[in-house]
């Protein structure tokens, strides 16, 4: 099983069904904030949904096509951060993350998109990562900036929210430029 130690309150662990139920509690419990960013709440209304979640990212575990994780802090699952897609031929991996609203705040999410980072150079040997936001989600924006990915520049129409299409920022980092450092 993959287990990645951030520090000493933070880690990753590979998506397992044991995690269905805190995934979904989770869920329920940010549903209104999570649901202004994310297009898949509507679909998800019951744990077998979350279910459903887990194996197609066990799948793609073991197909090596991605990497979807579990954010543990404090011992307590607590947001979802994943390498959405492995693309082995050009060497990069997209980047995809969510964190349960009350744990905003605590800087998680930026040492996880450093760690994976960190770990798509250093042990997949990648050349790329790239992160997306909407242009208004602020929060999420920021993580990439401060890392000091490059902003690449908008995509119109991107994603289909509900009811409206939101344009993204593309946020690209390149192995040569990444410092471990940061």
């Amino acid at each position: 099983m993959f287990v990645y130690q951030i520090d000493e309150e933070l880690s990753l662990k590979v998506t397992e069904a044991s995690d269905a139920e805190r995934i979904f509690e989770l869920t329920q419990e940010s549903r209104p904030y999570l649901r202004e960013w994310l297009p898949w709440l509507d679909m998800t209304t019951k744990v077998e949904d979350t279910k459903a979640y887990i194996e197609s990212c066990r799948k793609s575990y073991a197909e090596n096509k991605g990497l979807h994780t579990v954010i543990i802090y404090k011992n307590e699952v607590v947001g979802v951060a994943s390498f959405n897609e492995i693309d082995w031929t050009n060497k990069i991996t997209f980047i995809g993350y969510w964190l349960g609203q009350q744990y905003q705040g605590n800087g998680i999410m930026t040492r996880v998109a450093k760690a994976l980072t960190d770990y798509a150079f250093t042990h997949l040997k990648l050349n790329r990562v790239e992160i997306r936001a909407a242009v208004e989600n602020h929060k999420s924006r920021s993580i990439p900036e401060r890392l000091g990915f490059v902003n690449e520049g908008r995509i119109r129409q991107s994603e289909w929210l509900y009811d409206h299409y939101v344009d993204h920022i593309v946020y690209g980092m390149l192995a040569k430029d990444w410092k471990t450092g940061k």
